[in-house]
């Protein structure tokens, strides 16, 4: 599958994931992996960072989720803020 150009999540659902990444508890996160399927985990957000204007969420584990795959972390879904 070849990657899309990034899009920007809304600032508001940024500070949620930062909220969950300073607290350091485990978040159930949902995604689509890069076949585009929908992928759900349960693990702690280490930090979030951004690299060639393109912002990721980093796990505990050093994984990486680009933000604009995000469907929905701990219940608050991503299309649902503006």
């Amino acid at each position: 599958m070849k990657e899309q150009k990034y899009q920007p999540i809304s600032c508001d659902y940024y500070d949620e994931l930062e909220i969950v990444a300073m607290r350091q508890t485990i978040a159930q996160i949902i995604f689509r992996n890069e076949a585009g399927k929908e992928t759900t985990i349960s693990t702690k957000i280490k930090t979030l960072q951004t690299r060639n204007s393109e912002e990721f969420l980093i796990l505990e584990n050093g994984d990486e989720i680009r933000l604009d795959r995000l469907v929905s972390m701990n219940g608050k879904v991503v299309r649902n803020y503006c």
